[in-house]
Order: C-alpha cells, then sequence, then structure tokens
C-alpha cells in the first residue's frame, strides 16, 4: 500500500531531525535521563519506520488485511511510544510516560499481525 511507504518515508525524516535535534539542540537543556528518554523514543520511531516501509512493500505484493491492520498499528505505536516519550522527556510531565506502554502494545500487536500474515500468505 502507497500509504504505508509515504508514511514510512516521512516518519523517517522524523526520526533523523528529531534525533539530530535532541543531540544537538537539546544537549545541555535536559537532563541526561531525559536525553537518554528522547533516544529511546527517535529510536523506537526508526524501527518501526522500517517496519512500516517493509509492510507497505509486501501490501505490493499481497493484499492481506492483516498486514494493513499490522501497518496501522506500527503508526499507532509511533504516535503513543515515541510521541509520549518525545513530550515527557521535554516536560517531565509523568502522564505521558503512563500513555507510553499503550504504544508498546501497538508495536507488540503490528509484529504479530506482520508474522501472521507473513505466514499465512506467503
Amino acid at each position: 500500500m502507497k500509504l504505508f511507504l509515504i508514511l514510512g518515508a516521512i516518519n523517517g525524516f522524523l526520526a533523523v531531525a528529531l534525533g539530530a535535534f535532541g543531540a544537538h539542540g537539546l544537549e545541555g537543556k535536559l537532563s541526561e535521563k531525559a536525553l537518554k528518554t528522547w533516544d529511546k523514543a527517535v529510536n523506537y520511531q526508526m524501527f518501526h519506520t522500517m517496519a512500516l516501509l517493509i509492510t507497505g512493500l509486501l501490501l505490493a505484493k499481497l493484499q492481506s488485511g492483516g498486514m494493513v491492520w499490522a501497518g496501522w498499528m506500527f503508526l499507532v505505536g509511533i504516535l503513543l511510544f515515541s510521541g509520549t516519550l518525545y513530550i515527557y522527556s521535554t516536560t517531565g510531565i509523568k502522564t505521558f510516560a503512563m500513555i507510553t506502554p499503550i504504544g508498546g502494545v501497538a508495536f507488540l500487536i503490528g509484529w504479530v499481525l506482520l508474522g501472521y500474515a507473513v505466514m499465512k500468505y506467503l
């Protein structure tokens, strides 16, 4: 599905930009712990950007509802996991850190759905 390739490209760009911002723009402004949290958000965003791209490429070969849902779960995971970690690391508001695990569960669901679709259709 072309949409997941586009979303992957956008998220790849954002992960690189946010990684550079964290390394150069936030250094000295945030605690070491907050910078590590920011870095974790960047890493998970980039890992799951690759998952979005793989999903988009696989959907070009086969149409699977499970694989489409996997792509959406990867995107939801990026928004909820990485997004809340970005906000938490810069604000310190713990409520955002409490939402982060929901994004982690979305990532897990995405991987299960992707694995199931690959086993079933390839």
